[in-house]
């Protein structure tokens, strides 16, 4: 059944780059905070070594994942077969934001795909990797990517994604403060 790792194998490199989706886990410190827990998809995740991962964020409805990160650092991704063989691969590790503008930006942008709306890059050092079976997660067929995220970060352009930001993506739910891209990135 379940199995833990010191790392990400290439076996479960190969798993992760198979995907179509992940999820992402963060929490606050306070007990009354919210649990956040978030899919994403479009060939945005990238294993940068065994111990460190790494994903393109896109300007969302909120920035949870950033604002939780800013406070504590804790961070799980989970990666589940919808295809194949079934298995669940969860990463936990200790995260932060890297915005654009930074000379960091500039090293792991490159990286992903050039999309509209990109507003982050999340990086986190994985501290366990752990498998299990899945065998309860359904079979199910990929069929596309959605652009719907794509074209509204299209049609807000730079200066509309700029005041999305502002008010809706500066702090979480919970009233904890987000990072955000410095004024002279997208």
């Amino acid at each position: 059944m379940g199995q833990a790792h010191d790392s990400v194998s290439p076996q479960l490199q190969s798993f992760i780059e198979a995907q179509h989706v992940f999820f992402v886990a963060t929490a606050p410190l306070e007990a009354t905070g919210h649990v956040n827990l978030s899919p994403k998809g479009m060939d945005t995740f990238r294993v940068l070594s065994p111990t460190r991962v790494a994903y393109l964020d896109l300007t969302g409805s909120g920035n949870e994942t950033a604002a939780h990160l800013a406070q504590n650092g804790r961070v799980t991704f989970m990666f589940c077969a919808f295809e194949g063989k079934p298995m669940i691969l969860r990463l936990y590790g200790r995260g932060r934001v890297v915005t654009p503008g930074s000379a960091e930006w500039a090293e792991l942008s490159p990286q992903f795909p050039t999309l509209p709306g990109a507003r982050q890059v999340v990086v986190a050092d994985v501290t366990r990797v752990q498998t299990s079976c899945g065998f309860g997660v359904p079979a199910m067929s990929f069929e596309a990517e959605r652009d719907t995220l794509a074209r509204w970060a299209e049609a807000k352009g730079v200066e509309g994604l700029r005041r999305y930001r502002a008010e809706k993506n500066r702090v979480s739910i919970d009233g904890l403060p987000a990072p955000m891209p410095s004024p002279t990135g997208p």
